[in-house]
């Protein structure tokens, strides 16, 4: 099966070519769509010279976030399995074969990545609080039983997050697409990742306010679609 691994980036010079790098280095067929949310520094130019036949390279006109990035994305997607990855190092794409062996052995449709279940160096213990909150709310309003809902790592056969209606712009993707897969019954299964968090002098972007965001989001579309 093709991975479609999708790269959803905004001011990223600093680590974006090494992630990319390390996606290279992972053994399956894939293709990279890398979609540049208006990125005030180098990141663009410096996907535009990596030289892969496999990179498809996204220039959004102007910056509207995260969502509208992987949304963008998935216009160009190609292959049977998607992945979402951030450019910041904080995910190992050393993790890919065990995330989407699930799919190959026909066991799940979705597979999320745990940290929770995997190793985590340098989380931040508002962090790691503000994402145990996250994940019960998500478990109570849904009725599922997953212990990362904010995790990055996200996997899906490709028809199936192509027939999710997403409307997301910002950090709410991952909310809102965890909330419309458990309304459609489509079981969630997580594997174990690894994870060191960055700091925000790093760049680190998610706030605190994103938090509250993520929160209305699950409740909106508890009853919504």
């Amino acid at each position: 099966m093709k991975i479609s691994v999708i790269i959803p980036v905004y001011n990223e010079e600093k680590t974006v070519k090494q992630t990319i790098s390390e996606i290279q280095k992972v053994n399956l067929d894939k293709e990279i769509i890398v979609v540049d949310d208006k990125s005030e520094d180098l990141t663009y130019h410096i996907v535009e010279e990596m030289k892969y036949s496999n990179i498809v390279l996204v220039k959004q006109k102007v910056h509207r976030g995260k969502g509208a990035a992987i949304r963008e994305a998935l216009r160009y997607v190609t292959g049977d399995i998607v992945i979402i990855q951030d450019a910041d190092l904080e995910y190992n794409p050393a993790d890919y074969p065990e995330l989407i062996d699930p799919i190959l052995k026909n066991r799940a449709e979705v597979v999320y990545g745990s940290r929770f279940k995997g190793k985590i160096k340098g989380m931040r213990s508002a962090n790691l609080l503000a994402n145990k909150i996250l994940t019960l709310i998500t478990n109570l309003l849904f009725g599922i039983h997953i212990t990362d809902e904010a995790t990055c790592y996200k996997i899906f056969r490709a028809e199936v997050i192509k027939k999710i209606p997403l409307k997301c712009s910002g950090f709410e993707f991952c909310p809102e697409i965890t909330a419309k897969i458990a309304k459609r019954k489509i079981k969630i299964i997580e594997v174990p990742i690894s994870y060191r968090g960055r700091t925000i002098a790093e760049g680190k972007k998610v706030k605190w306010i994103d938090g509250f965001i993520a929160v209305y989001t699950l409740v909106k579309y508890r009853f919504m679609d």
